[in-house]
């Protein structure tokens, strides 16, 4: 491969890397402003899964906007971007098991991701939430194997 097509994906890499972390960084930050403005609402919304015992529902309604606030600024500003990147990723398959588990037992629920809205008859179709989340987890992955691919230090020659 020549320089100038190796150069040139390098570009397109670092782009798509752009891209993603903006876009990522900027849905996690707007997901979290609802929740940090209104706890009590998104302790419903978490309540509403049926997972988490009751004794931890108000306190991670109070972290996981905070901690969504900062990933997404982590992904938009760059700074610490790969380790935003692995907890982003991850808390999107947590996100999307619950969603499938919920599914499986016939709860249709409101995620609670970018409203306050906590009856399943003001929320889009649980189809809308698989294919959002899908696509999330999709562009994540694809984040972070290109930070990853980024960080593997090149093997001397010789």
């Amino acid at each position: 491969m020549s320089l100038d097509a190796e150069l040139g994906q390098i570009g397109l890499s670092r782009t798509i890397t752009f891209v993603l972390r903006l876009g990522l960084g900027g849905m996690f930050v707007y997901a979290s402003l609802h929740k940090i403005i209104d706890p009590a609402a998104f302790a419903k919304s978490i309540y509403n899964y049926q997972i988490l015992p009751d004794q931890v529902i108000n306190l991670a309604a109070l972290i996981l906007p905070w901690l969504e606030l900062l990933l997404g600024l982590a992904l938009i500003s760059g700074v610490g971007a790969l380790g935003a990147a692995a907890w982003c990723h991850g808390l999107l398959w947590v996100f999307f098991l619950a969603l499938v588990y919920n599914q499986v037992r016939g709860l249709n629920i409101h995620c609670g991701c970018f409203s306050n809205a906590t009856l399943a008859s003001e929320a889009p179709p649980m189809l809308w939430y698989f294919v959002r989340d899908t696509s999330l987890l999709i562009a994540s992955g694809v984040l972070l194997g290109l930070l990853l691919v980024r960080h593997v230090p090149e093997k001397p020659v010789g």
